[in-house]
């Protein structure tokens, strides 16, 4: 018994002794660093998990400290999503920690500042880095297309370094610009696309929508404000970045075009319907087989490659980011091609503790090869050659030399154009310099205040080389040669104070600018060359010189601009701002307009009857008011212009000046009213993002211009004619589905916006866009009262006449079908846009899939005249044609009967359903664990493959939906598909590389 005492007691001893041992500390060190470009992060919290021990990082991102070994470490860091690590044996514990980027503490930039987005009060919508360089594109703007509630982005054209537009929540005017204002670094700039921009220099785009946001920008701010800035510098060790990738692109789809044998059959056929002997013989039908395709003489399969490299760094002195790009795309049809060089700097350093210099340049050359590819009449154009051609004839004659196919057949177009003319015989090409370049000072005499003085200039100089060589069937040789020069000065000169007092915060901003901008152009042609050796190089050569041109315009723009946000207790938010600007373009009286803005927000979460409902993170209910211009004319419009022109007198020629043919107008401003009402919601620790906005913007005093009564002496003028409405609604939805070692992003948006015409000029239509060719010519847009901006306008197909030719609607009863018996046919408005963003990860590997569409929007092909309905001049025609056309015993078919006396107005048989659903990206990507390979030199690395444009589900008949032939900034033609150079497909393959 003692015995069994004494060892219980031993025992005892024992494991009270051993308990130290196995409970001891031990120590544990690490780094951590972002995983998106292994830099080291400074300031990192580590806490081990149930205790108050922890530590911070250094500004190595290094760490040490002493844990159990069965402790979890919790690691958390502002900006970033929190990670937990079981430490278990390990005594080195090195952790990635991923951006956070539905944190409500992001910053944003807005007009003339930044603010947190938990405290906006206006509309704006922000699109990062990642998204804008997720695919190569010519435009930065395409980038936008889809990731941004409220925004319509349209691709005018396929073509190498092709226009695009960009419509925010909607059209507002008639004859000025709908583009939104472009700020590049806190530069508005004159154009209407920042094309010197390259994807992989940008940190960010906001997009400012509501008049709450964008009333600070005054007379430019009605069709929304895209703020653009490029990458800067931060302190810390030398960062180079490259990324490079390579691209194949091929045409989408092709059309299902007749073969040789089908179209033999089918001129057969057009001639018995019109009682003219056959063009083919039996014989010849069945040798043809399927013939040549025209096609594939002009579409290719081209590559694309980019080439970025980036250099960041400094101290906590002096930061700097300086990058360059190469940008080189081949166009899908032969002898297209867009190229583009760029050089950036950014460069910051703080002279003091009160003073700072700031400096900023993006320089930019752009080459671009053109190819007569759009529009065109019967196979007057490369496209439309290219689909008209017979597939009967190859475009070789035996002896090798082009073959004329206006003359192979006696009943082909007199205009159609063997394509290799376009591609061999003429060259269109541009070459641009763009240079971009601010600097600034700001001094900040004490804690709160900062005042800024900034300067910039924004500097084009375009020239384009056109030529025609004497070997173009019928061409003696013709050269032009255009240069257009551009130039922006600006001066901003602004003073804000930020001070926060107790439950009270305040910030302002004041102060005035100045820009002004000079447009200069010169032409000179000749036609008639010896030799086409010369080209555009020696015009004085030419046998008949053209008519030199030149121009000139400038004006300037001096603004006063005040800003004040006011925050209570984080709950009640304010803002109040106000703009006046002063235009050289208007007229005495009317050069001063006057735009305020303000907005309410109240941040409901932080209410004690909230704080503590745990699945709301975040509540903001916004609502604003304000007023935005449109300068919408040109310089001089208000001005009474005298015309050069030559006389004769006697048997001398005299140059003279006389009136021009517009009356002078006394011209106010355009001006933009808008209310919006948002909600801003977060759920579940930021895991789920809703916002949601409702606006209602009416513009009044329209600029357009107005005919004339005959014998007045002037033909026409501009007046403030009317008024347009546009309102609508937008949701934005991000969610992060799975939360765990797999990860899933998803995000969308969808915007519904009504358009409407309230009033206009004695109620008088305004006709806009035109279908151009000769089988039919008319107008195709319409505004009118009480109907959508640039709806269709023409005649209802109504059938078949008993010999199968069309018949149209007779609307007033009247018996005649004419003019009054046209009406609305079309819209070209989308009833919504949308985007779908998903991004899955595990570990080092990351599929992303983008999505993007429009919903209800027509497009009016004016292709298909030529190519479904012109039947008397030899033209190749979709296949469907042949075998669904009108006959006795087919009384319903989809085309009139083969025959060249049919007649045809405008009608609803042009106009197609527009809508489609893009994968407009697919990516997947693999990030090497450098970390687990100790290799240390690089920090971050990772390689791709994705696919641009790989599904597209639409209805359109013709190559692809996303088209605008008669597109710009101030077009009403809007929705019109004539001879488009098509969008292309691409297989893309990249790496992304960090030193």
């Amino acid at each position: 018994m003692k015995l069994n005492i004494y060892t219980w007691l031993m025992g005892v001893c024992l494991f009270l002794s051993a308990t130290p041992l196995l409970a001891q500390d031990r120590s544990i060190s690490g780094r951590v660093v972002g995983v998106n470009d292994n830099a080291p992060l400074p300031g990192v919290s580590i806490l081990v998990k149930g205790t108050s021990t922890g530590t911070t990082t250094d500004a190595n991102g290094s760490y040490k400290l002493n844990a159990p070994a069965n402790a979890v470490l919790v690691f958390s860091f502002v900006g970033y999503s929190p990670k937990e690590i079981i430490v278990g044996n390990q005594s080195v514990v090195d952790v990635s920690l991923e951006l956070d980027n539905r944190q409500l503490n992001e910053v944003v930039v807005v007009g003339y500042g930044t603010v947190k987005k938990s405290d906006l009060t206006g509309s704006l919508a922000s699109v990062k880095s990642k998204e804008i360089n997720a695919f190569p594109a010519t435009n930065v703007l395409q980038a936008l297309s889809g990731r941004a509630p409220g925004v319509q982005v349209t691709q005018n054209t396929g073509a190498p370094g092709g226009n695009v537009s960009v419509r925010i929540r909607g059209t507002n005017s008639v004859q000025g610009s709908n583009e939104p204002l472009y700020v590049v670094d806190g530069f508005p700039t004159s154009g209407s696309n920042p094309t010197i921009l390259n994807n992989s220099d940008i940190e960010s785009i906001e997009i400012l929508k509501d008049a709450s946001a964008t009333a600070i920008y005054g007379s430019r701010g009605a069709n929304g404000v895209v703020l653009i800035t490029t990458k800067q510098g931060k302190a810390g060790k030398t960062q180079v970045d490259y990324e490079g990738s390579y691209s194949i692109q091929t045409l989408r789809k092709k059309l299902d075009l007749m073969n040789a044998k089908e179209y033999a059959t089918f001129y057969n056929m057009q001639a018995t319907n019109d009682g003219v002997a056959p063009y083919f013989t039996q014989a010849q039908i069945d040798g043809f087989g399927e013939g040549y395709d025209w096609q594939n003489l002009i579409f290719r399969k081209a590559p694309m490659q980019t080439h970025n490299l980036t250099v960041s760094g400094g101290n906590e002195k002096t930061r700097y980011s300086i990058g360059g790009s190469i940008f080189g795309q081949q166009g899908i049809i032969i002898g297209s091609d867009y190229n583009r060089y760029s050089l950036r700097a950014n460069v910051t350093t703080d002279v003091s503790k009160k003073f700072n210099l700031s400096y900023g340049a993006t320089l930019t050359n752009i080459n671009t090869s053109r190819q007569n590819n759009g529009g065109g009449n019967r196979g007057g154009s490369m496209i439309s050659a290219a689909i008209s051609a017979p597939p009967t004839l190859t475009p070789y004659n035996d002896d090798g030399s082009y073959r004329v196919l206006a003359t192979s057949y006696p009943f082909i177009s007199n205009v159609i154009t063997n394509p290799l003319n376009y591609v061999n015989e003429q060259t269109d090409e541009v070459r641009a310099n763009r240079v971009l370049a601010n600097v600034a000072m700001t001094f900040k005499p004490f804690e709160g205040l900062a005042i800024k003085i900034s300067g910039g200039i924004e500097n084009s100089d375009d020239r384009t080389d056109a030529y025609t060589t004497t070997n173009f069937i019928n061409s003696q040789g013709s050269a032009s040669v255009s240069t257009a020069q551009g130039r922006s000065l600006l001066s901003e000169n602004t003073i804000s104070y930020n001070k926060s007092v107790g439950k009270h915060s305040l910030s302002a901003v004041a102060g005035f600018t100045y820009q002004d901008f000079l447009n200069t152009s010169l032409g000179a042609s000749g036609v008639g060359f010896l030799s086409n050796v010369t080209e555009t190089a020696n015009l004085g050569s030419a046998n008949t010189p053209g008519i030199p041109s030149t121009s000139y315009s400038f004006a300037t723009l001096l603004s006063y601009l005040g800003r004040v946000n006011y925050s209570y207790n984080n709950k009640y938010l304010a803002t109040v701002s106000f703009r006046a600007d002063g235009s050289s373009r208007y007229s005495e009286g009317n050069k001063w307009g006057y735009f305020p803005s303000a907005a309410l927000a109240w941040r409901v979460s932080e209410e004690e009857f909230l704080k503590n409902v745990p699945f709301i993170s975040d509540l903001k209910v916004r609502a604003s008011w304000g007023q935005t211009g449109s300068q919408a004319i040109s310089p001089y419009a208000t001005l009474n212009n005298l015309s050069a022109g030559k006389t004769v007198f006697d048997d001398a020629l005299y140059n003279t000046f006389a009136p021009g043919t517009r009356l002078p107008g006394n011209l106010k401003w355009e001006t933009t009213e808008q209310a919006d009402f948002g909600i801003d919601a977060a759920f579940q620790n930021n895991r789920y993002r809703l916002s949601v906005d409702y606006y209602i913007k009416n513009t009044r005093d329209l600029l357009n211009t107005v005919q004339l009564p005959i014998g007045f002496g002037f033909t026409s003028t501009i007046q403030n004619v009317g008024q347009i409405q546009n309102k609508g609604l937008e949701i934005a939805l991000d969610a992060r589905v799975i939360d765990k070692a797999f990860k899933w992003d998803l995000g969308g948006n969808i915007s519904f916006n009504r358009n409407k015409v309230i009033k206009l000029y004695n109620g008088a239509d305004i006709l806009g866009g035109t279908v151009g060719v000769t089988l039919i010519n008319d107008n195709a847009n319409l505004l009118r009262e009480g109907q959508p901006m640039s709806v269709f306008f023409g005649y209802l197909k109504d059938g078949y006449t008993d010999l199968g030719k069309e018949k149209y609607k007779d609307l007033n009863g009247d018996g005649i079908i004419n003019q009054l018996d046209k009406t609305i046919i079309g819209n070209p408005n989308p009833d919504f846009i949308y985007g779908l963003n998903s991004t899955m990860s595990y570990k080092g590997l990351e599929l992303t899939l983008f999505l993007q569409g429009t919903q209800g929007n027509d497009l009016l092909n004016v292709s298909s005249i030529n190519n479904t309905l012109d039947y008397g001049f030899g033209l190749n025609m979709p296949r469907e044609v042949l075998y669904n056309h009108w006959s006795p015993t087919n009384p319903n078919a989809k085309y009139p009967v083969i025959s060249r006396s049919n007649s045809y107005n405008y009608s609803d048989r042009l106009v197609e359903d527009g809508s489609y659903l893009r994968l407009r990206n697919i990516q997947l990507a693999y990030s090497l664990p450098l970390q687990q390979w100790r290799v240390n030199w690089m920090r971050t690395a990772q390689v791709y493959v994705s696919g641009q444009n790989l599904l597209t589900f639409t209805k359109y008949s013709w190559w692809d939906p996303e088209t605008n032939s008669q597109g710009g900034a101030n077009s009403i033609g809007q929705g019109i598909d004539h001879y488009s150079y098509p969008t292309s497909k691409a297989v893309t393959f990249g790496v992304r590389v960090g030193f």
